[in-house]
């Protein structure tokens, strides 16, 4: 066998992980029998104890008769289950910044990539945003695979299918394709495959958002979610068995449910740890909620803007007290209050969480009414659509009714009915328009109509009848 230049190999593979630059990035050299070796590993992905069996077992190689490649070291002298050969320079670089350990022994090409790591985790814990009074309180974390862990834990079957896939240029994210063989759509899932393995980004930090992004049409300007999100194990379960894909990426404690559509936002957790008349109810009230967040406010301005052509039955919208702000700017600084009520309350220390929450209410409350800024009308209203958004457990949904009802404001007060009939139609249209990342449309149900998946979004079926 032809001798290899082990120094020189030792020297690239330094430079190429930074061995002498990052203080975290740990090399020893070894002295196995006759031959020579080098193992890299970054500090803190490093289990000690695995590591110091494995090293223990290779110095007291005697010699290296029947040991003519690395398969044959491998089978012989490693005993840890994820271990694999690799011969090309950028796959084991990726895989070392992973979190795998590399050893590279003299006179064999490529390296040996032993998965030994443990990362820093989090436990396991209920996430803050989907709570629930009965079920399951555990949620995703920031490990891929103590995610899937969670998956397999409840799903005990070999049609669950994940593959693993690694994106971006510099970051190497790794992201997993989930679902049920024999369910799934097969045509949806080679199309977010092949989404994904499209994807030009030499940097995705950002992680889940990145992918997102990097995988959605560019429509800047439309704010509805084209992704639904949960950090809730037991809700990617039962998605995953009706036929659903998830998209999970490593350092995000939450997994993509794909296709989403905009009736799909009717669904919560709670729907189903409640008897089936208690969840359908819930999910129509959820329904009838995010319409009335987006037209009570336009509606109300509206009216009182024409008191003329308003009937005696609705004389009581009418704003009695006198103001000097216009009511557009009153119920736009009212929107904007709350959102930078909300921005401050993230970077609020607890400890200091109900000095705050009282100065809020001081601000949005008595003193502002007293200060002639806001009338009490505004501060109804506006803190019905406030407390209702809350009832959409979709971030992301609330800020697109949001934006829209802001839209609606606008075009009311340039142009009265007119305005109000154009922003309603540009609401249907941008809805109707906006493409899916996968799937058949984001109205779907409704377009292409299929009455069946509709009743089934509308009503909260019995568990005994689809076993989901």
């Amino acid at each position: 066998m032809k001798r290899l230049d082990f120094a020189a190999r030792v020297q690239e593979m330094d430079t190429l992980l930074g061995a002498k630059r990052s203080f975290d990035m740990t090399t020893r050299a070894l002295r196995l029998g006759t031959r020579n070796a080098r193992l890299w590993v970054v500090n803190g992905y490093a289990d000690d104890a695995v590591l110091e069996r494995m090293i223990a077992v290779w110095l007291s190689i005697p010699d290296w008769r029947g040991v003519y490649t690395l398969e044959d070291f491998v089978s012989r002298y490693v005993s840890i289950a994820d271990v694999k050969i690799e011969r090309e320079t950028d796959r084991i670089v990726s895989a070392v910044f992973a979190g795998k350990t590399l050893l590279m022994i003299d006179g064999f090409p490529g390296g040996v990539l032993l998965d030994a790591k443990q990362f820093p985790l989090r436990a396991v814990e209920e996430p803050d945003s989907s709570r629930v009074l009965r079920g399951s309180h555990d949620g995703f974390g920031e490990s891929l695979m103590r995610n899937a862990a969670l998956l397999r834990r409840r799903i005990r079957h070999s049609a669950l299918t994940m593959e693993h896939h690694q994106v971006g240029e510099r970051t190497g994210l790794d992201v997993a394709i989930c679902y049920m063989e024999g369910l799934a759509d097969p045509a949806l899932v080679e199309e977010l495959r092949q989404k994904l393995l499209r994807i030009d980004a030499r940097s995705l930090s950002m992680g889940q958002e990145s992918v997102a992004e990097s995988l959605s049409p560019g429509r800047w300007y439309d704010p509805f979610p084209k992704v639904r999100y949960t950090e809730r194990t037991d809700v990617a379960a039962a998605c995953l068995m009706e036929g659903n894909v998830l998209l999970m990426v490593d350092n995000s404690a939450s997994a993509m449910i794909l296709p989403t559509t905009v009736m799909s936002f009717a669904e919560e957790i709670n729907d189903y740890y409640f008897p089936p008349i208690i969840g359908s109810y819930l999910r129509i009230l959820r329904l009838a909620v995010l319409t009335m967040t987006l037209f009570i406010t336009p509606m109300w301005y509206l009216l009182v803007n024409d008191p003329e052509h308003l009937p005696q039955a609705l004389r009581f919208l009418l704003v009695e007290t006198d103001y000097t702000v216009p009511l557009i700017v009153q119920l736009l600084l009212v929107e904007f209050i709350i959102d930078i009520l909300k921005l401050a309350s993230l970077n609020t220390p607890n400890a200091l969480s109900n000095s705050f929450s009282m100065l809020g209410a001081l601000i949005l409350g008595d003193f502002a009414v007293q200060s002639r800024w806001l009338v009490p009308e505004v501060l109804v209203y506006m803190a019905f659509v406030a407390v209702a958004n809350y009832a959409q457990h979709s971030y992301e949904m609330g800020y697109a009714v949001k934006l829209c009802r802001i839209a609606l404001l606008l075009l009311i007060w340039l142009w009265g009915w007119w305005g109000f009939g154009a922003g309603v139609v540009g609401v249907l249209v941008l809805i109707a328009t906006t493409p899916p990342l996968v799937g058949k449309g984001y109205l779907y149900p409704v377009v292409p109509f299929n009455g069946k998946a509709l009743l089934a979004l509308l009503r909260r079926r019995p568990i005994s009848r689809d076993n989901t």
